[in-house]
């Protein structure tokens, strides 16, 4: 074996050597698919949940790289289904395990092949660096909602928030480094001598970044969009979605701020100021104004929400609120400027938006209160019925001190299949009618927020009772497999 084939070799043992065979196999399967289309896809690693797992593809151009992202999903489907499997792509099918999303690693080149967020070797070269990483910030943290509401989904709130994804509000992780930079250059007066000169060193610090700062950059996995040396990685779009909502969103916010940005450097150019000391000036403003949207700590904590709040960061948890972020004033004139969108396009894909959320709420709410009256509450009411034979036939054969011994145990699961049997009734019952009355309203915005506020409570409820009754009626009885069957077994 030769040292490229024995390298090859150990990435293999790396990849699969941890995964089961029949999904290695599986794996191996997806990517030899792929690469007859021209895809480049390697399966990395287990993921925390049972049976996840993580593919990763080559870079490649965004409109490509979404293409092949979708046409993967396909072929992920159709080769589950031969290997006995069942592909889930659902952002939170478990409660209390990790859900799955899509880690959308994105970043600028010119066209010759130059990174834009890549540190260079020369002042100048790292001059160009931090004004691209400034200008992305600024881009975030003008239109945080709207990248909320290019990721957001029915599905995709059950995830953000817990379990290693990020929280339902958009912040920036950049790092110790990359924000110390920053912080010195917001220090710095306008006195400070920042111009380049024939050895192109810049004061600062700019000429000084680090150059293993790609391979020493943290990485901050509560974070819904980091910085990772010379990307960014917008972590928060869904596993089932189409990536080209959040890439339209973040693409057309970025070249919005680089337009804003080129013509404010050349105003104060036609005021005599030298073009370095325009874009420091510019760049030390922006740093100030974006500052909120920097959070290096723990996204996942009570604290960061209320901190976020007091930030004037975009808070809000209701997925068709947050689609109004699409038709708002600042929205419109963005997608309108860069010529991507139009206001009358954004008010039709905010139809469509609300619509779909409102589906997905009303069959899940169809389909749960299916299961809870036709199949959860006979079984329970049967495994009730077994029981109090038992504490009958007990009594025939006790006396009555030791029957009631005896039958403790046995009328305190009769109750609590009793309590849990009411509250599942009382609650679809309740949830059926909140349906009924959301489905009277014509104006899709206005039903999508009844599903949301007046329907979409009941499904925790419910799920409580039928969880509970899980635990008590016997396993044999159970009508649908258990979550450990679902999460283990295979």
């Amino acid at each position: 074996m030769g040292h490229e084939s024995a390298k090859n070799q150990q990435l293999e043992d790396h990849y699969f050597g941890s995964i089961p065979p029949r999904v290695a196999a599986f794996m191996r399967a997806v990517e030899f698919e792929a690469y007859k289309y021209g895809i480049p896809l390697k399966t990395r690693h287990n993921e925390v949940a049972p049976n996840q797992f993580e593919l990763a593809p080559v870079f490649g151009e965004t409109n490509l790289s979404i293409d092949q992202n979708l046409l993967v999903m396909s072929l992920m489907h159709r080769l589950a289904a031969k290997h006995h499997f069942r592909l889930v792509l659902h952002e939170k099918p478990f409660a209390g395990v990790n859900g799955s999303g899509k880690h959308n690693n994105w970043s600028l080149g010119t066209d010759t092949g130059v990174g834009l967020f890549t540190p260079g070797k020369t002042a100048r070269e790292n001059l160009q660096f931090i004004v691209f990483i400034v200008n992305a910030l600024m881009a975030v943290y003008k239109n945080n909602g709207l990248l909320k509401a290019s990721i957001m989904s029915a599905q995709n709130a059950h995830r953000l928030g817990a379990n290693e994804a990020p929280p339902a509000i958009i912040s920036v992780f950049l790092g110790t480094q990359i924000s110390a930079v920053l912080d010195k250059i917001e220090e710095s007066s306008e006195d400070d001598d920042i111009a380049v000169d024939e050895f192109q060193k810049m004061r600062l610090g700019v000429a000084h970044i680090p150059e293993v700062l790609i391979d020493n950059t943290d990485r901050n996995r509560t974070s819904p969009f980091a910085f990772t040396g010379n990307r960014f990685e917008f972590r928060a779009v869904g596993s089932s979605a189409n990536c080209s909502s959040a890439m339209t969103a973040l693409n057309a916010s970025v070249a919005m701020q680089l337009i804003e940005f080129k013509e404010e450097i050349e105003v104060k150019m036609k005021t005599g100021m030298k073009k370095e000391q325009a874009i420091y000036d510019t760049l030390r403003l922006y740093i100030k104004a974006c500052k909120n949207i920097r959070f290096d700590g723990n996204g996942y904590s009570d604290e960061w929400k209320e901190e976020a709040q007091r930030r004037g960061l975009n808070c809000e948890t209701s997925v068709p609120l947050i689609y109004d972020t699409y038709i708002s004033r600042e929205s419109v004139r963005l997608f309108e400027t860069v010529g991507v969108l139009s206001e009358r396009e954004l008010h039709a894909r905010n139809e469509v938006k609300w619509e779909t959320y409102t589906k997905k709420i009303q069959i899940e709410a169809r389909v749960l209160g299916d299961l809870s009256i036709n199949h959860i509450i006979p079984v329970a009411t049967q495994y009730q019925t077994m029981l109090l034979d038992n504490v009958y036939k007990l009594r025939g054969v006790f006396d009555e001190k030791q029957a009631d011994e005896l039958n403790k145990d046995d009328l305190a699961l009769i109750v609590d299949i009793a309590r849990h049997i009411a509250g599942i009734k009382t609650n679809v019952d309740a949830m059926v009618e909140a349906r009924k009355i959301a489905n009277k309203i014509d104006n899709e915005r206005e039903k999508a927020i009844e599903y949301h506020d007046k329907v979409l409570p009941f499904f925790d409820v419910i799920r409580y009772h039928i969880d509970k009754l899980e635990l008590i009626v016997d396993n044999q009885m159970w009508p649908l497999p258990k979550y450990r069957e679902l999460l283990f077994i295979s």
